[in-house]
């Protein structure tokens, strides 16, 4: 869109590889409540452009909705794009307030290498059956992602990528971790090599698939347990209680050098 800025949101963990990323084909600035972490010379330059893409990258909380609500009324967008972690129906409730197109692309990646995970994975999308201009929104945006090297893909509905982020993703993650601890208590209550208990399955892993091991360290961070609490599944929480019940018996468990987050 020439003659428009995109506004990132949000100069995290995620917001800023982002404004990096799109830095390289698109006129960006960043914004964030924290001035330090803007380029405020750019963003006052670029102040009387209208913006096309509203890219949101703030962590999910209860003020999630009016925030972007109040984001769209202060910068005026063609389109916002949602890349934070977000609870199911997000996006619909979102939509349903906003007369402009609004997408849902769940990001991937770890956060320390978070640019060069952006452009290794497929960055999925997906906006709402009834949004306004939706093939315009999707076109534009597969066609900014492409610029930046990045492929997509399209999902049907935000709520089954929504979902996707946490429960195949980081919740999955959280599973994989927990058995990785529970199989460690029982290598220390019979006093036994963890890792020779383990190699057992390396050479099944190796043509199945469907053994891997991982390593027993304390979940923490702020991906894994935290978006336990986006969707309301009591059978989820047991990541949690394994996690803390790992912690309790692992003395140096919130010590060991390779944690989870």
């Amino acid at each position: 869109m020439k003659n428009r800025k995109d506004v990132v949101v949000g100069l995290g963990e995620i917001g800023l590889p982002i404004l990096k990323l799109l830095s390289k084909s698109a006129m960006v600035v960043g914004y964030d409540t924290n001035r330090r972490l803007m380029n405020q010379k750019k963003f006052d330059a670029c102040k009387n452009l209208d913006t096309g893409f509203l890219h949101v990258c703030i962590p999910f909380s209860k003020r999630f909705l009016p925030d972007v609500k109040k984001l769209y009324k202060q910068f005026l967008p063609s389109c916002i794009v949602i890349h934070s972690t977000v609870s199911p129906y997000t996006t619909k409730r979102l939509q349903s307030n906003l007369e402009i197109p609004l997408i849902y692309s769940a990001t991937r990646g770890v956060h320390k290498r978070m640019l060069r995970d952006l452009c290794r994975y497929t960055k999925f999308f997906a906006l709402e059956k009834d949004a306004p201009k939706k093939k315009w929104a999707s076109t534009q945006f597969t066609k900014l992602m492409r610029q930046c090297g990045i492929k997509t893909k399209s999902m049907r509905d935000p709520l089954t990528l929504e979902l996707a982020k946490i429960v195949v993703d980081t919740s999955y993650y959280g599973w994989l971790i927990n058995y990785a601890q529970l199989s460690h208590i029982i290598s220390m209550k019979h006093k036994i090599d963890f890792h020779e208990m383990w190699s057992f399955s390396e050479e099944i892993h190796k043509f199945l698939g469907n053994r891997p091991k991982m390593f027993p360290g304390f979940i923490g961070g702020h991906c894994v347990i935290p978006n336990l609490s986006l969707v309301n599944e009591n059978l989820l929480w047991q990541i949690d209680k394994i996690n803390n019940s790992f912690a309790k018996k692992q003395k140096n468990a919130r010590s060991i050098n390779k944690k989870h987050g």
